[in-house]
Protein backbone atom coordinates (compact mmCIF):
# COMPACT_ATOMS: atom_id res chain seq x y z
CA UNK A 1 0.00 0.00 0.00
CA UNK A 2 1.00 3.49 -1.13
CA UNK A 3 0.21 6.28 2.04
CA UNK A 4 1.25 9.55 1.71
CA UNK A 5 1.20 11.36 5.41
CA UNK A 6 1.97 14.81 4.65
CA UNK A 7 -0.68 16.64 2.25
CA UNK A 8 -1.28 20.23 2.66
CA UNK A 9 -4.67 21.41 1.31
CA UNK A 10 -6.45 25.06 0.93
CA UNK A 11 -6.98 25.47 4.43
CA UNK A 12 -3.44 25.82 4.92
CA UNK A 13 -2.66 29.30 4.11
CA UNK A 14 0.48 28.02 1.63
CA UNK A 15 -2.07 25.57 -1.09
CA UNK A 16 -4.91 26.06 -3.07
CA UNK A 17 -5.35 22.69 -3.31
CA UNK A 18 -8.70 21.70 -2.53
CA UNK A 19 -9.66 18.58 -0.11
CA UNK A 20 -11.83 17.12 -2.34
CA UNK A 21 -9.27 17.26 -5.42
CA UNK A 22 -6.30 16.07 -3.42
CA UNK A 23 -8.71 12.75 -2.96
CA UNK A 24 -9.70 12.42 -6.52
CA UNK A 25 -5.54 12.62 -7.27
CA UNK A 26 -4.81 10.64 -4.87
CA UNK A 27 -6.93 7.95 -5.89
CA UNK A 28 -5.94 8.57 -9.75
CA UNK A 29 -2.37 7.69 -8.24
CA UNK A 30 -3.43 4.60 -6.78
CA UNK A 31 -3.12 5.77 -3.37
CA UNK A 32 -4.36 3.30 -0.48
CA UNK A 33 -4.23 6.45 2.35
CA UNK A 34 -3.56 9.75 2.87
CA UNK A 35 -3.49 11.99 6.14
CA UNK A 36 -4.36 15.86 5.48
CA UNK A 37 -1.74 17.65 7.83
CA UNK A 38 -2.98 21.29 7.29
CA UNK A 39 -0.63 24.31 8.92
CA UNK A 40 -0.67 25.78 12.46
CA UNK A 41 2.48 28.11 13.03
CA UNK A 42 1.46 30.04 16.71
CA UNK A 43 3.78 32.82 17.02
CA UNK A 44 4.01 33.84 13.17
CA UNK A 45 0.16 33.21 12.75
CA UNK A 46 -3.08 34.47 14.09
CA UNK A 47 -6.04 32.02 13.67
CA UNK A 48 -8.33 34.50 12.06
CA UNK A 49 -7.54 36.85 9.57
CA UNK A 50 -7.29 40.90 10.88
CA UNK A 51 -6.47 44.03 9.39
CA UNK A 52 -2.79 43.87 10.23
CA UNK A 53 -2.68 40.05 8.75
CA UNK A 54 -0.48 39.76 6.11
CA UNK A 55 -1.87 38.37 2.42
CA UNK A 56 0.58 36.10 0.40
CA UNK A 57 -0.96 35.86 -3.43
CA UNK A 58 -4.56 36.61 -2.68
CA UNK A 59 -4.42 34.26 0.62
CA UNK A 60 -4.05 35.65 4.48
CA UNK A 61 -1.12 33.75 6.21
CA UNK A 62 -3.15 32.40 9.04
CA UNK A 63 -3.58 28.90 10.48
CA UNK A 64 -6.00 26.24 10.02
CA UNK A 65 -9.75 27.94 10.41
CA UNK A 66 -10.38 25.23 12.35
CA UNK A 67 -14.55 24.65 12.51
CA UNK A 68 -14.25 24.46 9.04
CA UNK A 69 -11.30 21.98 8.74
CA UNK A 70 -12.10 19.01 10.79
CA UNK A 71 -15.64 18.76 9.37
CA UNK A 72 -14.39 18.80 5.63
CA UNK A 73 -11.96 15.76 6.19
CA UNK A 74 -14.89 13.59 7.67
CA UNK A 75 -17.29 14.52 4.66
CA UNK A 76 -13.99 13.09 2.08
CA UNK A 77 -13.63 10.11 4.39
CA UNK A 78 -17.37 9.15 3.50
CA UNK A 79 -17.55 10.41 -0.01
CA UNK A 80 -13.86 8.37 -0.96
CA UNK A 81 -14.61 5.22 1.20
CA UNK A 82 -13.71 1.91 -0.43
CA UNK A 83 -11.47 3.71 -2.80
CA UNK A 84 -9.33 5.56 0.02
CA UNK A 85 -8.66 5.76 3.73
CA UNK A 86 -8.65 9.32 4.66
CA UNK A 87 -7.37 10.57 8.01
CA UNK A 88 -7.18 13.83 9.92
CA UNK A 89 -4.34 15.82 11.14
CA UNK A 90 -2.37 18.56 11.87
CA UNK A 91 1.29 19.94 10.92
CA UNK A 92 2.42 21.67 14.10
CA UNK A 93 5.26 24.40 14.01
CA UNK A 94 6.07 24.64 17.49
CA UNK A 95 8.64 26.46 19.35
CA UNK A 96 9.29 26.37 22.87
CA UNK A 97 7.68 29.61 23.80
CA UNK A 98 4.20 28.31 22.11
CA UNK A 99 4.34 25.22 23.37
CA UNK A 100 1.35 25.89 25.70
CA UNK A 101 -1.01 26.97 22.98
CA UNK A 102 -0.27 23.95 21.22
CA UNK A 103 -0.96 21.95 24.36
CA UNK A 104 -4.33 23.89 24.63
CA UNK A 105 -5.19 23.36 20.50
CA UNK A 106 -4.89 19.85 20.97
CA UNK A 107 -6.88 19.46 24.05
CA UNK A 108 -9.54 21.06 22.15
CA UNK A 109 -9.83 19.14 19.03
CA UNK A 110 -8.09 15.43 20.33
CA UNK A 111 -11.09 13.36 19.42
CA UNK A 112 -10.69 15.22 15.87
CA UNK A 113 -7.43 14.00 15.55
CA UNK A 114 -5.71 10.78 13.66
CA UNK A 115 -2.13 12.12 13.68
CA UNK A 116 0.00 14.86 14.27
CA UNK A 117 3.23 16.36 12.69
CA UNK A 118 6.29 17.98 15.06
CA UNK A 119 8.19 20.55 13.28
CA UNK A 120 10.20 23.58 14.03
CA UNK A 121 9.64 26.07 11.43
CA UNK A 122 10.52 29.13 13.11
CA UNK A 123 13.14 29.83 16.50
CA UNK A 124 12.19 32.53 18.12
CA UNK A 125 9.91 33.41 15.37
CA UNK A 126 12.63 33.75 13.28
CA UNK A 127 11.81 32.27 9.56
CA UNK A 128 14.69 29.78 8.11
CA UNK A 129 13.31 30.25 4.31
CA UNK A 130 13.64 33.66 4.53
CA UNK A 131 16.83 33.43 6.03
CA UNK A 132 15.74 35.85 8.96
CA UNK A 133 17.18 32.81 11.59
CA UNK A 134 20.27 32.96 9.81
CA UNK A 135 21.73 35.93 9.35
CA UNK A 136 24.25 37.13 11.91
CA UNK A 137 24.84 33.99 13.19
CA UNK A 138 27.50 31.25 11.78
CA UNK A 139 26.67 28.07 10.22
CA UNK A 140 27.48 26.50 13.36
CA UNK A 141 25.57 28.65 15.49
CA UNK A 142 22.39 28.65 13.65
CA UNK A 143 22.47 24.45 13.27
CA UNK A 144 23.09 24.07 16.92
CA UNK A 145 20.29 26.56 17.90
CA UNK A 146 17.68 24.56 15.58
CA UNK A 147 18.74 21.56 17.29
CA UNK A 148 18.87 22.91 20.61
CA UNK A 149 15.34 24.07 19.98
CA UNK A 150 13.90 20.66 18.63
CA UNK A 151 15.60 19.31 21.60
CA UNK A 152 13.63 21.58 23.90
CA UNK A 153 10.10 21.20 22.45
CA UNK A 154 9.94 17.38 22.53
CA UNK A 155 10.86 17.45 26.13
CA UNK A 156 8.16 19.90 27.15
CA UNK A 157 5.53 18.41 24.20
CA UNK A 158 4.22 15.41 23.82
CA UNK A 159 1.21 15.65 21.80
CA UNK A 160 2.51 14.75 18.05
CA UNK A 161 2.64 11.88 16.35
CA UNK A 162 6.29 11.83 14.66
CA UNK A 163 9.06 14.57 14.14
CA UNK A 164 8.66 15.95 10.58
CA UNK A 165 11.84 16.72 8.37
CA UNK A 166 13.95 16.55 11.18
CA UNK A 167 17.15 18.20 9.78
CA UNK A 168 14.96 20.62 8.08
CA UNK A 169 17.35 23.43 8.94
CA UNK A 170 19.53 22.50 5.81
CA UNK A 171 16.91 22.92 3.49
CA UNK A 172 17.37 26.50 3.71
CA UNK A 173 21.11 26.29 5.02
CA UNK A 174 23.01 28.92 2.67
CA UNK A 175 26.55 27.61 3.32
CA UNK A 176 25.60 24.27 2.22
CA UNK A 177 24.34 20.89 4.20
CA UNK A 178 26.14 21.09 7.99
CA UNK A 179 27.89 17.34 8.47
CA UNK A 180 25.69 15.50 10.08
CA UNK A 181 28.38 14.36 13.00
CA UNK A 182 29.01 18.09 14.37
CA UNK A 183 25.01 17.65 15.24
CA UNK A 184 24.97 14.00 16.44
CA UNK A 185 24.91 13.72 19.86
CA UNK A 186 22.58 16.38 20.15
CA UNK A 187 20.50 14.65 17.29
CA UNK A 188 20.81 11.66 19.33
CA UNK A 189 19.48 12.90 22.64
CA UNK A 190 16.17 14.21 20.39
CA UNK A 191 15.96 10.62 19.20
CA UNK A 192 16.39 9.10 22.22
CA UNK A 193 13.49 10.93 23.80
CA UNK A 194 11.57 10.84 20.39
CA UNK A 195 12.14 6.63 21.40
CA UNK A 196 11.16 7.38 25.03
CA UNK A 197 7.82 9.44 24.61
CA UNK A 198 6.74 6.17 21.97
CA UNK A 199 6.81 8.85 19.36
CA UNK A 200 8.20 8.22 15.76
CA UNK A 201 9.84 10.66 12.68
CA UNK A 202 8.44 10.89 9.05
CA UNK A 203 10.68 10.70 5.80
CA UNK A 204 9.52 13.68 3.71
CA UNK A 205 9.97 13.17 0.22
CA UNK A 206 10.52 17.03 -1.00
CA UNK A 207 13.60 16.57 -0.04
CA UNK A 208 13.75 15.58 -4.38
CA UNK A 209 12.37 18.58 -5.43
CA UNK A 210 14.33 20.73 -3.49
CA UNK A 211 17.26 19.25 -4.82
CA UNK A 212 18.82 18.06 -1.52
CA UNK A 213 21.57 15.41 -1.94
CA UNK A 214 20.26 12.67 0.60
CA UNK A 215 16.77 11.98 2.01
CA UNK A 216 15.25 13.69 4.92
CA UNK A 217 16.04 13.26 7.33
CA UNK A 218 19.61 11.75 5.97
CA UNK A 219 20.19 8.60 5.64
CA UNK A 220 22.95 8.59 8.65
CA UNK A 221 19.68 9.97 10.58
CA UNK A 222 17.64 7.21 9.63
CA UNK A 223 20.22 4.38 10.67
CA UNK A 224 20.97 6.43 14.10
CA UNK A 225 16.94 6.15 14.96
CA UNK A 226 16.90 2.64 14.16
CA UNK A 227 20.06 1.63 16.30
CA UNK A 228 18.88 3.38 18.78
CA UNK A 229 15.47 1.49 18.88
CA UNK A 230 12.82 3.63 16.91
CA UNK A 231 10.60 1.57 14.75
CA UNK A 232 7.48 4.29 14.59
CA UNK A 233 8.24 5.59 10.39
CA UNK A 234 6.02 7.40 8.31
CA UNK A 235 6.83 8.99 4.55
CA UNK A 236 4.93 11.98 3.51
CA UNK A 237 5.24 14.15 0.40
CA UNK A 238 4.97 17.11 1.84
CA UNK A 239 1.95 18.15 -0.50
CA UNK A 240 1.06 21.67 -1.67
CA UNK A 241 0.38 21.30 -5.23
CA UNK A 242 -1.16 18.49 -7.45
CA UNK A 243 2.51 17.61 -8.71
CA UNK A 244 3.49 17.02 -5.40
CA UNK A 245 1.18 14.23 -4.17
CA UNK A 246 2.78 10.68 -3.83
CA UNK A 247 6.00 11.52 -4.99
CA UNK A 248 8.33 9.27 -4.48
CA UNK A 249 6.80 7.19 -1.64
CA UNK A 250 7.46 4.12 -3.45
CA UNK A 251 11.30 5.02 -3.53
CA UNK A 252 11.52 5.59 -0.26
CA UNK A 253 10.29 2.45 1.14
CA UNK A 254 12.74 0.55 -0.38
CA UNK A 255 14.83 3.02 0.69
CA UNK A 256 13.89 2.33 4.30
CA UNK A 257 13.87 -1.63 3.77
CA UNK A 258 17.22 -1.31 2.48
CA UNK A 259 18.61 0.16 5.43
CA UNK A 260 16.78 -2.56 7.26
CA UNK A 261 13.22 -0.95 8.42
CA UNK A 262 10.51 -3.73 8.60
CA UNK A 263 7.88 -1.60 8.75
CA UNK A 264 6.16 1.37 8.62
CA UNK A 265 3.20 3.38 9.96
CA UNK A 266 -0.37 4.60 9.19
CA UNK A 267 -1.96 6.37 12.33
CA UNK A 268 -5.79 6.08 13.31
CA UNK A 269 -6.86 7.97 16.29
CA UNK A 270 -3.25 8.97 17.34
CA UNK A 271 -2.34 5.60 17.07
CA UNK A 272 0.32 3.85 15.03
CA UNK A 273 -0.85 1.04 12.73
CA UNK A 274 2.36 -0.96 11.43
CA UNK A 275 2.48 -2.07 7.75
CA UNK A 276 5.09 -4.48 6.52
CA UNK A 277 7.14 -2.42 4.39
CA UNK A 278 7.08 -4.15 1.55
CA UNK A 279 3.28 -4.41 1.25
Amino acid sequence: MLADYHVHSAFSDDSTYEVEDVCRDAVRLNLGEICFTDHVDYGVKPDHAGPDTRVVDGKPVVNVDYPRYFPALPAARERFAGDLTVRSGLELGVQSHTVPRFNALFSTWEQELDFTILSIHQVGDQEFWTGDFQRGRTQQEYNEAYYQELYDVVREFSHYSVLGHLDLIKRYDPAGVYPFEKSREMIAEILRQVIRDGKGIEVNTSSFRYGLPDLQPCTDILRLYRDLGGRIVTVGSDTHKPEHLGAYIALVKRRLAALGYERYCTFDKMEPVFHPIDD
